[in-house]
């Protein structure tokens, strides 16, 4: 039994959830005031909408039924509070001259490379920059994670002086220089 799975979700106001049992997958319609989201659901689940809530439950006994059955629940949790709310994540630039603007739908990020990189947003996504802060927002959770992940791998923080692009609230593990070691060891030995 998957105790996440197990969980009924209910469905928020203003939120309209539809399920089509059609085809090889079934498939969960979410729609609210910020967008429309859609999931195609695999067999060894099924989904039903009683009273208000959603039941996620299991169809079929296989070895990765209670997995799905825990994850298919979460994702349609997901997608009912995005349509609601939102999702956000937010990302910090360190560096002289490094710098990022948003063009039309675009992303243009100045990392100390020769040329600016332009991160090109999906349908669903928006970019905003508030002095060295990027925002990363949309309804999917997913998309806003991966986009997310995407700009911060353009250029990773990195350990010595903490240049770089890193999630907000991250913290970057420091490492010492070369010549701050060399010099502790060898003042060490002489004495």
């Amino acid at each position: 039994m998957s105790r996440i799975g197990k969980k009924p979700i209910l469905i928020p106001e203003n939120v309209e959830v539809k399920t089509d049992n059609s085809g090889k997958f079934s498939k969960v319609c979410v729609k609210g005031p910020k967008g429309e989201l859609s999931l195609e659901i695999l067999p060894e689940v099924k989904v039903e909408i009683k009273e208000g809530k959603i039941f996620v439950l299991p169809n079929m006994e296989t070895k990765r039924t209670n997995a799905i059955w825990g994850l298919t629940r979460a994702l349609i949790f997901n997608m009912t509070e995005g349509v609601v709310k939102g999702y956000e994540k937010k990302l910090e630039i360190e560096g002289v001259g490094y710098g990022a603007a948003v063009k039309g739908n675009d992303l243009e990020l100045k990392v100390g490379y020769i040329n600016t990189l332009s991160i090109v947003a999906p349908a669903g996504i928006k970019f905003s920059v508030e002095k060295n802060v990027i925002t990363v927002s949309g309804i999917d959770k997913e998309l806003v994670g991966q986009v997310a992940a995407k700009v911060r791998k353009a250029k990773p923080a990195e350990p010595y002086k903490g240049k770089g692009i890193k999630y907000f609230g991250e913290v970057i593990r420091r490492k010492v220089g070369k010549r701050v070691v060399a010099t502790a060891g060898a003042g060490g030995a002489a004495k």
